[in-house]
C-alpha cells in the first residue's frame, strides 16, 4: 500500500504501521453470523438442507448419534406392558466422545410410539439416517429452532427448560387422553432429550410427528388461533418455492369442506381443547393444510377393499399407551386376521362401512353381531371415543379427506401456561386493542373461541 512522504522528510517513507493482533472468532460464530446475515438479506423462509457449511451441522450430527444410541436402548430393552411411575420419571444419560445425551421418560415414550404403530427400528432409521436434517425457517415468532428429518416425517424442536418440564410433568395424563381418544388431533410427542456439550449450553429438544406428512402436494398451510391481532402474513409470490405458513386472516372467506366428517372434526376439536383448558394452557395453534384430491384417490377411498383396511386401522383393538399389551395401530395395517375374531361375520364389518358412508361417525359391528367366540369385553366404546374411519395413508390421525380436498389438521404448541405474566399481558392487550380479538386470553375463552372458529369455517 502506497503512503505519502512525511512532512519535513522528503523521499522517506514512514515505517508501515504494525498490524494489531485481532482475536479470531470461532468457526461456529463465523458460520452463525454468515447464516444470520443471509437470512436477514434474503429473508429466507422454508426448508434448507443442513450441510457441512451450515451453522447447525455439528449439532444435528450429535443429535443423530445420540438418538441412535438412545433408541437402540429401547430396542434392546423394550418397555414393560404396564408402565410404572418410575418409567415416567426415568432419566438416562449416555456419554459420547464430544457430548452427552439425556433421555427423559424413555420407556413411556417408547410405549407411546408403539401404540401409534411406530416401530423402534423405523423410528431410528428416520431420525438417524445418513441423510442431512432439514432446517425449517418459518415466519413464526418462536425463538425455537426447528429441524426435520430428511424424509420430513419427524420434527425436532428446541425447547426451554420450563416447556420440557411441563411436558414431562403432564406426560401421563397426555398419554391417558390419547388412550381415551385414539383419534385425537393433538400433536404426537415421541421423545424429550437434552444434549450437553462441554463449554456449551445445555439444549432441550423434543421429537414429534409432523402434522404435514407427506407434504409433497400441499398447496397451502395455515396456523390458526381464532383471533385477528397480528394474524395476517404476506403470502409467498406466486410460483415461489418459499414455504409461508399463513394465518387466520389469510383464511377468511374459505371453508374446510368435509361434508359428512364435519361433525367429527367439530367434536374432536372440542374434546382436545377442553383437555388443554384443564391443563390451564393457551396460545396453541390449529395447524391446517390442504391439497386437491386426485380422481383415483377419491375412488380408492370408496373401494370395499380400502374400506376394510381402513376399518382395521380404526378399530385398533386393545391399544393403550399406558396399559396396552400389543401395540395397537392407528396408522399401521395389522395382520389379516389380527383384528377380528374368526367367528365374526364379514356382514357385520360391511354394515359398519355402510353406516360410515351414510354419516360422519364410525360405528363398528355391535357386540351382538359378533359370533359366540368374540371377545366382546375388549370392544371399546367408539361413540365415547369419537373415532372415525381413518384413511389408508401414512399419517392417518392427522389426515381428513373431504369431497374435493385432503386436509392435514393437528393441534400444536401446547406449552404456554396462563400464569401471572400472561394475565398481565392480557390486561395490556385489552387496553391496546379495545374491541379486537388477540391471542392472550384465559384458557376457557381460548378454548371456546377456537371451537367457534372451527364451527364457523367448516361445512
Amino acid at each position: 500500500m502506497e503512503t505519502s512522504a512525511a512532512p519535513g522528510m522528503p523521499g522517506r517513507q514512514p515505517p508501515p504501521p504494525q498490524p494489531q493482533p485481532q482475536p479470531q472468532p470461532r468457526s461456529g460464530t463465523v458460520k452463525r453470523r454468515r447464516w444470520g446475515g443471509l437470512r436477514q438479506q434474503w429473508k429466507l423462509l422454508g426448508l434448507f438442507e443442513i450441510d457441512q457449511q451450515h451453522e447447525f451441522y455439528g449439532l444435528t450430527c450429535m443429535m443423530k448419534e445420540g438418538l441412535a444410541a438412545a433408541i437402540q436402548t429401547s430396542i434392546d430393552h423394550p418397555p414393560a406392558n404396564d408402565l410404572s411411575d418410575d418409567d415416567f420419571r426415568s432419566e438416562v444419560t449416555q456419554d459420547h466422545k464430544e457430548f452427552a445425551l439425556e433421555t427423559f421418560a424413555g420407556p413411556a415414550f417408547a410405549s407411546l410410539r408403539g401404540s401409534l404403530g411406530l416401530t423402534e427400528e423405523e423410528y431410528q432409521q428416520s431420525l438417524c439416517s445418513e441423510n442431512c436434517y432439514l432446517q425449517f425457517i418459518s415466519n413464526s415468532k418462536s425463538k425455537a429452532d426447528f429441524f426435520l428429518t430428511n424424509d420430513k416425517r419427524f420434527f425436532l424442536k428446541t425447547q426451554n427448560k420450563r416447556e420440557a418440564k411441563f411436558l414431562l410433568a403432564n406426560l401421563k395424563i397426555y398419554m391417558e387422553h390419547l388412550r381415551k381418544f385414539p383419534h385425537s388431533l393433538l400433536v404426537k410427542f415421541l421423545g424429550v432429550h437434552r444434549i450437553r456439550i462441554p463449554h456449551g449450553r445445555k439444549k432441550y429438544f423434543i421429537v414429534m410427528q409432523s402434522v404435514f406428512y407427506p407434504d409433497d402436494r400441499i398447496s397451502a398451510r395455515y396456523d390458526i388461533k381464532g383471533c385477528e391481532v397480528s394474524r395476517w402474513t404476506e403470502p409467498a409470490p406466486e410460483g415461489s418455492q418459499i414455504i409461508v405458513v399463513l394465518k387466520d386472516l389469510n383464511f377468511e372467506g374459505q371453508f374446510i369442506n368435509l361434508e359428512r366428517q364435519r361433525s367429527w372434526l367439530v367434536q374432536q376439536v372440542e374434546i382436545d381443547t377442553n383437555f388443554l383448558q384443564r391443563l390451564n394452557v393457551l396460545d396453541y395453534s390449529l395447524l391446517l393444510a390442504h391439497q386437491p384430491l386426485h380422481r383415483d384417490e377419491r375412488n380408492q377411498n370408496l373401494s370395499f377393499a380400502s374400506l376394510i383396511v381402513r376399518t382395521k386401522k380404526s378399530v385398533n383393538p386393545g391399544s393403550s399407551p399406558i396399559h396396552g399389551s400389543v401395540a395397537g395401530v392407528p396408522g399401521a395395517v395389522p395382520d389379516e386376521d389380527a383384528t377380528r375374531p374368526s367367528s365374526e361375520p364379514d356382514l357385520g364389518l360391511k354394515s359398519a362401512l355402510d353406516r360410515d358412508a351414510a354419516g360422519s361417525s364410525f360405528s363398528p359391528p355391535c357386540p351382538e353381531h359378533a359370533g359366540p367366540g368374540a371377545d366382546t369385553p375388549d370392544i371399546p366404546d367408539f361413540k365415547a371415543q369419537n373415532r372415525r374411519l381413518l384413511p389408508n395413508l401414512k399419517n392417518p390421525l392427522h389426515v381428513i379427506d373431504g369431497p374435493e380436498q385432503r386436509y392435514f389438521i393437528g393441534i400444536i404448541d401446547i406449552f404456554t401456561v396462563y400464569g401471572f405474566k400472561k394475565r398481565l399481558e392480557h390486561l395490556w392487550k385489552s387496553l391496546r386493542y379495545p374491541g379486537r380479538s388477540f391471542s392472550t386470553v384465559s384458557p376457557q375463552a381460548y378454548c371456546l373461541r377456537l371451537c367457534r372458529w372451527v364451527q364457523d369455517h367448516t361445512k
